[in-house]
């Protein structure tokens, strides 16, 4: 995926903004073995900035997901991207292929409480945020603190997700503490893994216990959105496992199924990066724009943003994909 890719929602919106983006910040985190690196990139004009906490995906960072931070930032959102303990860049060999990367994670001590970490991670930057905008110059007085979202991908999903509501479960297949925060009021789920139990690999039951999960306690209003051709190891299932969020979830209201998408839909982990098995340039435009509408009307109720986008996919791209709302 290259950069500045034409999209076909550019009429529902103003020209994108200057951005400023400052990294890495550090936040203080003596109980995680190493400080929280951070970054926050926001448009240079505009107050009462809206923002969201983007989770990235298994070994990437800060530095990740190019492709929606920018362009999210550039419209009106203040982004906050940290980087997690599974990542590449805080490994030993940081530039590791995906493959090394993962037998690094499968031997780490750490690996069963990795998925804590990053909601820990995501808490404390909620718990900082006074910090974090004091670090980039000119942001001071300029975040609107009520109006909060998180995003993720792929493992970065579940960390948005257990904020949203849901729950990990033990391995007797009882229910965890809820780890969900108020503060949050609308959330984005890209390619997030389905319910665990039987639905699981053995590979994940293995490996990936946290993924043994439910939908169920999910409440806040959440995007879903999948690819129609994403494979994975850890589903004895097909694609449609990642689109449980939507089905299993009472909050998640809408979800958008990308025809031909794979787990990267489209290249949204970053710009020319090797990871991206089904490089689509327009599908990445169509996820930036749609997930931007949502959180506007999410946040929003009286901006037209989400309807305006769900129209003009529907009757100008139904090629690309469809939206269904409960």
């Amino acid at each position: 995926m290259r950069p500045s890719t034409p999209s076909p929602f550019d009429s529902l919106t103003s020209a994108p903004s200057a951005v400023i983006s400052v990294s890495p910040i550090i936040l203080a985190a003596p109980d995680r073995g190493e400080d929280l690196q951070v970054r926050v990139s926001a448009p240079v004009i505009g107050s009462q900035l809206p923002l969201i906490i983007l989770a990235h995906g298994f070994g990437s960072s800060l530095e990740g997901y190019a492709p929606l931070a920018q362009f999210w930032a550039a419209h009106g959102f203040a982004v906050i991207q940290p980087t997690f303990l599974d990542s590449r860049t805080l490994q030993p060999k940081p530039k590791a292929s995906h493959g090394e990367a993962v037998q690094a994670y499968l031997a780490d001590p750490r690996k069963l409480r990795m998925w804590r970490f990053r909601v820990a991670d995501m808490k404390r930057i909620l718990d900082h945020l006074d910090v974090l905008e004091s670090a980039v110059p000119g942001l001071t007085g300029r975040l609107d603190h009520s109006r909060i979202a998180v995003a993720g991908h792929s493992f970065g999903a579940q960390t948005a997700g257990v904020l949203l509501g849901a729950r990990v479960l033990g391995a007797d297949e009882s229910v965890r503490e809820d780890l969900s925060d108020p503060r949050i009021k609308a959330g984005v789920l890209l390619s997030a893994a389905g319910q665990g139990g039987e639905s699981l690999s053995p590979f994940a039951v293995e490996h990936f216990p946290h993924l043994n999960q439910s939908y169920a306690d999910l409440k806040t209003p959440t995007l879903v959105v999948a690819g129609d051709a994403d494979q994975s190891p850890l589903t004895v299932r097909g694609p449609e496992w990642f689109t449980d969020a939507y089905t299993l979830s009472p909050g998640a209201n809408c979800l958008v199924t990308l025809f031909g998408g794979e787990h990267m839909l489209g290249g949204i982990s970053g710009y020319l990066v090797t990871e991206t098995t089904d490089e689509n340039p327009e599908r990445v435009a169509v996820v930036q724009w749609l997930t931007w509408a949502y959180l506007r009307s999410a946040l929003y109720p009286e901006d037209p943003a989400w309807p305006a986008a769900c129209a003009t996919l529907q009757e100008r791209f139904s090629t690309v994909g469809r939206i269904d709302c409960k």
